[in-house]
């Protein structure tokens, strides 16, 4: 049984182009210009003890590290570590998991570029497309209520699924890591995180709705341009 021609495109784009866009919403929140603002709405000053220059540059030393390596997180102020080794040791293995998911959304980059490439002219491939955006959609408000009513127990079967049991619990009151990154500043970040990918899934949707109905009309538009005119 012969298969349907681009069905492996459509496959190949419904599921990797969700990822791709999360793995773009994740990245654009990484950007210290964000991470400043909401550093500055949760008090993040009156937390720490530092200025807002200090804890910029404080956090911009964690970012670069965990982004770019190497994974020494050793940032000083005044000569004295920020973070304690316990701190340091769970910032490693976040970017040991941040490291494995970005290799995960760059496989799907390639993936979605070769779909991309072999499937553009069908309309299946764009209807595909659509029906991943959908689906995203639907997922990031299923999860975002479940996360609003359930954050604190949501927050921590992450961190049981990623970390170690005991590696990612931090004192408020002594450790930095936790005053910088404080919990009104992971449930405003959730909450833009959603809203960030609920708006490329829209605009993702829309473009591919704008390409079904363009392949559409081009063999109509074929059509006409060899018709008979009048007269001929």
């Amino acid at each position: 049984m012969k298969s349907r021609p681009g069905l492996i495109p459509a496959i190949v784009g419904a599921v990797t182009a969700p990822i791709v866009i999360v793995a773009i919403a994740v990245v654009a929140l990484l950007d210290p210009l964000w991470v400043s603002f909401e550093q500055a709405r949760s008090d993040v000053t009156a937390w720490t003890g530092f200025t807002a220059d200090q804890v910029n540059q404080v956090t911009g030393s964690i970012l670069a590290n965990l982004v770019f390596g190497p994974p020494s997180f050793d940032v000083k102020l005044n000569g004295v570590q920020v973070l304690d080794p316990k701190e340091v040791s769970h910032m490693q293995d976040v970017r040991g998991v941040f490291m494995m998911l970005g290799l995960v959304a760059l496989a799907a980059l390639v993936l979605l570029g070769a779909a991309f490439a072999f499937g553009r002219g069908r309309r299946l491939f764009w209807r595909a497309i659509e029906l991943g955006a959908n689906v995203l959609m639907v997922g990031v408000v299923v999860v975002g209520l479940f996360v609003v009513t359930f954050f604190d127990q949501v927050f921590l079967l992450f961190h049981d699924i990623f970390f170690a049991q005991g590696t990612f619990m931090f004192d408020p009151r002594t450790e930095k890591l936790v005053q910088l990154f404080p919990d009104q500043f992971w449930n405003d970040t959730s909450f833009v995180l959603a809203v960030v990918i609920l708006a490329l899934a829209l605009g993702l949707r829309a473009f591919a709705r704008r390409r079904q109905e363009s392949i559409d009309e081009e063999p109509l538009a074929a059509a006409r341009t060899m018709a008979p005119q009048p007269g001929q």
